[in-house]
């Protein structure tokens, strides 16, 4: 199974200590917070005034979290290693989940916690599940999964990739555990330019894509059908213990994730009672398309909008249904799962079985239904294909100029997830 990372290896440039060598003063600490300019995005130091995810507790599935940076002491659970290369998933060989940590829960360092990087959720708390073990990845993040779910978790962010976590899969099941158990689950569309990649593509899953600092959509975020929320993903500085300066610079759809869930922990501070479907009926309900024009909601490239954190703190919205807007995953605890019309076919036959004669009349009868009513709906597509086809380029209500338009986008009819796999195709992971 391919297992990728949604984290741009290749735009990773390391904080050395060249940088540090500036004549500027304090430059290590105001070269480090002043390259964070999602926080300026989203005028997080107003945001802090609402929440700053306090009591909400996120599941970080990755290479491990350094509970030792500066810029995360205190912030990090003894967590679980499922990894099978070590028994701690406080280590962090590669960088990534310390880096993913540090944009959801960083608190900074030094006098003021004036130097390093904040996270956008400073008071959260990171549980680091190490799921990391290159090709094995994928046989152990489920399990994790189901651990942070089991801790405590309200939130779990997936920033991977797994083209074996399709609909079906001891993956997918995994996730379908933690949305019946009340967790938000957020995941990074992929890195490629291809479409959304599974676990993101999965029923239920905030799928994220990324934007520069422009607020435009960064051109390696996979994009297309169930994209939900997109954000700042592009030359983020986030914490780095592999390099010697301690931080590096990356795009990718990882960081855009790792914001998204952030947001997810400050909204479920402040709305406790809220359901996670409901959480993500906020986040979805306060984005916004800004200046970005498009043509149908939801949007292949944005989906609902960018999340903004302040408005899904503080504008006026609806609980809804405690499911949520998203579709929802089959159960979890189902044996049959992927086996419903196999099963339902077998029930019919079973049924039929015990009819008596009088089935047969009623067959004969609807033969005739259906031969009439093919008469109709052929007539009808003849008549159309006369006409010429007016739809959309995506299809459904609204599509193309004049339809739904940017104000209505967050109140749009919710997209379906993908339901299918082709394990025969090429590898969707390989990065570019």
């Amino acid at each position: 199974m391919g297992v990728k990372r949604v984290w741009s290896t290749a735009g990773v440039v390391a904080l050395t200590g060249a940088l540090l060598l500036t004549s500027a003063p304090l430059a290590s600490a105001d070269s480090i917070r002043d390259q964070q300019w999602p926080l300026r995005v989203f005028d997080a130091e107003r945001v802090w005034k609402t929440s700053q995810g306090e009591g909400v507790t996120v599941a970080v599935v990755d290479s491990g979290v350094d509970a030792s940076h500066p810029d995360l002491t205190g912030q990090v659970l003894p967590g679980k290693d499922f990894s099978r290369d070590s028994s701690d998933a406080h280590q962090d060989e590669d960088g990534h989940g310390t880096g993913m940590a540090s944009l959801i829960a960083g608190h900074g360092h030094g006098p003021n916690n004036a130097s390093g990087v904040m996270g956008l959720a400073p008071k959260s708390k990171i549980l680091p599940v190490k799921a990391d073990a290159g090709e094995d990845m994928d046989t152990t993040w489920p399990s994790g999964v189901r651990y942070a779910v089991d801790q405590g978790a309200k939130v779990i962010n997936l920033s991977f990739n797994d083209d074996g976590a399709y609909p079906g899969s001891k993956a997918a099941a995994a996730i379908a555990y933690a949305q019946e158990h009340d967790v938000v689950v957020v995941a990074g569309a992929g890195n490629d330019g291809g479409s959304v990649k599974y676990p993101a593509a999965l029923p239920g899953v905030v799928a994220v894509t990324a934007i520069d600092e422009s607020l435009k959509f960064w051109d390696g975020s996979n994009n297309g059908k169930g994209v939900i929320l997109a954000a700042p993903g592009a030359k983020i500085l986030s914490a780095d213990p592999t390099r010697s300066g301690g931080y590096a610079v990356a795009s990718g759809t990882s960081d855009a994730t790792a914001y998204v869930s952030a947001i997810a922990a400050l909204v479920r501070s402040k709305y406790p009672d809220l359901t996670a479907g409901q959480v993500i009926n906020r986040l979805i309900k306060s984005a916004s398309f800004l200046e970005n024009k498009v043509s149908e909601v939801p949007d292949r490239q944005y989906g609902y909008g960018i999340a903004r954190p302040g408005s899904a703190l503080t504008m006026d919205i609806p609980k809804g249904p405690k499911e949520g807007p998203l579709p929802q995953a089959p159960s979890s605890t189902s044996k049959n799962s992927g086996k419903a019309s196999e099963d339902n076919g077998s029930s019919t036959n079973n049924q039929a079985k015990k009819k008596s004669s009088s089935t047969g009349i009623l067959a004969i009868a609807g033969i005739a239904a259906v031969v009439v009513i093919g008469g109709i709906v052929f007539a009808v597509i003849r008549s159309r294909r006369n006409r010429g086809n007016g739809g959309g380029p995506y299809g459904g209500q609204g599509g193309g100029p004049g339809g739904t338009s940017a104000q209505t986008a967050n109140y749009a009819p919710y997209p379906a997830a993908p339901t299918s796999h082709n394990p025969g195709g090429p590898n969707p992971y390989q990065q570019p």
